[in-house]
This record gives structure tokens, C-alpha cells and sequence, in this order.
């Protein structure tokens, strides 16, 4: 446990992850939501592992399909470092289902429609009447702490950046 301390108050104060987050060493906001099969899941249905939660604003589009994608592609190496992944968007479930099923999505893609998680990440955007999730990602350690937030995502290269640092963050702390 005092380790994983060390590793957070080093992470708070390093430059690189203090510039892009007052949300590092926070712990990380509970949420109970359906995924696309329609079972519930909670912050706890991933505990002992490291969660890497994105944020997407929508379904079927561009930006989030190729991000959805990448995230599929490189699944294996993620569980391999004891990793799982968890999209979030507004979207219902009957949206998500058809979304996992149309590009074989192996990770669980959680339903937001009341708002409530995005809400709590402050991730929740919009303009006009339209409102969706920011496109923003956030590392959890297994004790539920916040260690990383990307705030400025690219679709094309965001699942190599968040398993590079989630490596990283690993070797730092088991060093």
C-alpha cells in the first residue's frame, strides 16, 4: 500500500501528469450502469484490476468507431497487464448492443442516459438541446484511484498512448 502512495504523490507532483489533470490521485467517482447486454455494473465489478474508462460522445461515428476499434485491436495486450476497458457514452443500451456487435467489441460499453456518471467525471459537453460525453479517458488502479486523465484524445492513437502509459505506470510501481 505504501508504495502505491510513493507512486501517487510521485505522479501528482511530475510535471507531465499534473499539467493534465486535478482529477490524479482522486478516487475515482462510483457509478452503477447496464452495458450492452443489459447487466449492471458498478465501479466494483473491477476491482484488483486496472480499469482504463473512456469516454465517447456517440455511437456509429467516425471518431468513436475508430476509437472503439483501436481499443478492440490491442484488448489481448491489455489483458495481459491486467486491464480492462469500459467505454461510457449517452447512448442506450440497445445502441451500444448494436455498436459492440457491429465491430465485435470485446470490452463492456456502459449506458449513461440519465447522465449521472458523466456528470460526476465532468465530462458531460454539449451544445444547444444536444447533449453527449467528452471524448476523455481516465486510468484506475486497482485500489480505485484516478493515476492518469487524457483530456485531449486522438481517436487514431489513443489506445498505443494509453497502453504505453499504463505500462509505464505498472513498471513504476512494481519496480
Amino acid at each position: 500500500m505504501s508504495r502505491i502512495l510513493l507512486l501517487l504523490i510521485g505522479l501528482v507532483f511530475s510535471a507531465t501528469v499534473a499539467a493534465n489533470s486535478q482529477w490524479v490521485g482522486a478516487l475515482a467517482p462510483d457509478f452503477k450502469l447496464q452495458d450492452q447486454s443489459g447487466e449492471w455494473k458498478s465501479l466494483k465489478d473491477f476491482e484488483d484490476k486496472w480499469l482504463v474508462l473512456y469516454f465517447y460522445p456517440k455511437d456509429d461515428t467516425p471518431g468513436c468507431t475508430t476509437e472503439a476499434k483501436n481499443f478492440r485491436d490491442k484488448y489481448k495486450q491489455y489483458q495481459a497487464i491486467n486491464a480492462d476497458i469500459v467505454g461510457i457514452s449517452l447512448d442506450d443500451v440497445e445502441s451500444h448492443k448494436d455498436f459492440a456487435a457491429a465491430y465485435k467489441l470485446p470490452f463492456t460499453i456502459l449506458s449513461d442516459t440519465e447522465q449521472t456518471v458523466s456528470e460526476a467525471y465532468k465530462v458531460l459537453g454539449g451544445f444547444g438541446p444536444m447533449e453527449y460525453a467528452e471524448r476523455e479517458t481516465f486510468i484506475i488502479d486497482p485500489e480505485g484511484n484516478i493515476v492518469h486523465h487524457y483530456s485531449d484524445v486522438d481517436p487514431d492513437t489513443h489506445a498505443e498512448e494509453v497502453l504505453s502509459q499504463l505500462t509505464q505506470l505498472q513498471k513504476e510501481l512494481y519496480q
